[in-house]
């Protein structure tokens, strides 16, 4: 056994006197759809819905004798140091962009009690690091890092060490979901080689790919924060040691409209609530297909700290990446029947979802902004094929993220 692994297994003991292991849970539904034997581990269902809290309560631990503990984050990260500040009795200062959603505010707030403050700086998260580094830095706090540090990468292995007590085994392959590296420098730290790997990130915060590209850590132009758990611009220096041999065959990058395709299907079917980050693994499989046939999978369910305004939205990604709801700008005629025309060319399972038109005088056409919803994407191709046959001009704009963000 590996000092690393000893290390790992003495964090696992010292939790349980915290809080209790998340459950190891068989999924029939997909072990049924892929022909392999899948694990879902259920870091959804740990005290504050994410398995952030490991990291932060080893790096704590560590640390006897620190009264004050800094960090910045927008999320999960801040959840669990609050709450493992309110088991230490430590005080705590959190810094959060002043855009952070109102309901992670108050989550990190009750998690915390009167042991943290939480404090609203900058509208980026790069704003509110730097004010949350500068008052560390003044105040003699210690620094609670969301990954690049090695006792919370100790902690996250907590993860590796439970899934093997559980299962009785080494699992044959490992999926697991990526942001800044700590849960996966973590489990690959602890498992080494003895089993396989997918390492999962979304396509808008694919810090680990763009590492292994470049043969070390290398900040993303642009980052998508809408898996915002695992949107990460910059993977860690201390996880990308640990990482920058998995090679990029092990790797994996999901479209965000995607996850929500995963995200319905796991409410729906198996009434599993899960953020955008959390199901990045499951919906992995996807890509995985003989890889996996006929072996014992764990995906790690990274989280399930969703709001629940954020279903429609999610609803809505889903059929447009399924190509079940389109959205298109039509000509139509300013005369009377026309409207009629074009509703006579729908199809029994085509609903209109949105129509907005206003009649321009003077003008022989008008455009309309249509979004309609049907029940397979092959009707679409057969409602265009009669619009043309009937002379209607329009444009699908469904793809156009630039239209697409001022007018769906």
């Amino acid at each position: 056994m590996s000092d690393f692994q000893d290390q790992a297994r003495q964090a696992t003991k010292a939790m349980r006197e915290v809080f209790p292991e998340t459950p190891l849970l068989r999924n029939d539904h997909l072990s049924q759809r892929f022909d392999a034997d899948i694990w879902l581990k259920r870091e959804d269902l740990s005290p504050v819905r994410s398995y952030k809290l490991r990291g932060a309560f080893n790096a704590m631990r560590k640390q006897q004798g620190k009264d004050l503990f800094v960090c910045a984050s927008a999320g999960n990260h801040a959840q669990g140091v609050a709450y493992m500040c309110r088991h230490f009795g430590v005080r705590g200062v959190i810094f959060m962009p002043v855009t952070t959603p109102q309901q992670k505010i108050q989550k990190t707030g009750m998690f915390g009690g009167d042991s943290v403050e939480i404090r609203l700086v900058g509208d980026y998260f790069d704003d509110c690091l730097a004010a949350a580094q500068s008052f560390c830095a003044e105040e003699g706090g210690h620094f609670l890092s969301p990954f690049d540090d090695e006792d919370v990468i100790e902690g996250q292995a907590s993860v590796a060490v439970e899934v093997e007590q559980q299962l009785g085994r080494v699992p044959d392959h490992m999926v697991i979901p990526v942001g800044g590296g700590g849960l996966s420098s973590g489990v690959l730290s602890y498992f080494g080689t003895q089993t396989q790997y997918t390492f999962v990130e979304p396509s808008g915060g694919a810090c680990l790919r763009a590492a292994l590209q470049a043969g070390k850590p290398v900040a993303l132009p642009r980052v998508d924060t809408f898996a915002d758990g695992a949107a990460v611009a910059r993977i860690g220096a201390k996880t990308f040691a640990a990482l920058k041999g998995v090679g990029l065959a092990n790797t994996l990058t999901i479209a965000e409209d995607r996850l929500c395709t995963t995200m319905i299907e796991m409410l729906n079917v198996e009434g599993i609530v899960l953020e955008p980050a959390g199901a990045l693994s499951i919906d992995a499989l996807k890509d995985l297909g003989q890889a996996i046939r006929g072996r014992t999978v764990v995906c790690v369910a990274s989280g399930g700290n969703f709001d629940f305004e954020r279903l429609p939205e999610v609803k809505e990604r889903a059929q447009r990446y399924s190509g079940v709801k389109k959205y298109f700008i039509l000509r139509l005629p300013q005369r009377p029947g026309a409207l009629k025309d074009f509703l006579g060319l729908l199809g029994p399972d085509d609903d209109i979802a949105r129509f907005e038109y206003l009649k321009k005088s003077a003008r022989n056409f008008g455009s309309v902004l249509i979004g309609i919803e049907t029940s397979d994407p092959e009707q679409f191709t057969q409602l265009f094929e009669r619009l043309d046959a009937n002379g209607f001009t329009y444009q699908d704009i469904t793809d156009d993220e630039t239209l697409a963000q001022f007018v769906i």
